[in-house]
């Protein structure tokens, strides 16, 4: 069962750079940088420095 209505799932977008979201087990993963955005008590943590970073790809501000 989605814990994101559908119809306000489609007017999300990924903080970091405007991709669409997709509702997965424990986040919204946006289709087009790959982040990862966790629930907290249901409701998503929308904060790019929240985000579960796809492989590969350093937080903003990280050292390289």
């Amino acid at each position: 069962m989605p814990l994101i209505d559908p119809q306000f799932l489609a007017d999300l977008r990924c903080p970091a750079d405007g991709g669409e979201l997709e509702e997965s087990e424990s986040t919204l993963r946006c289709r087009q940088c790959g982040r990862g955005y966790p629930f907290d008590d249901g409701i998503p943590v929308l904060l790019v420095e929240e985000a579960i970073q796809p492989e590969g790809i350093q937080p903003e501000g990280a050292a390289a």
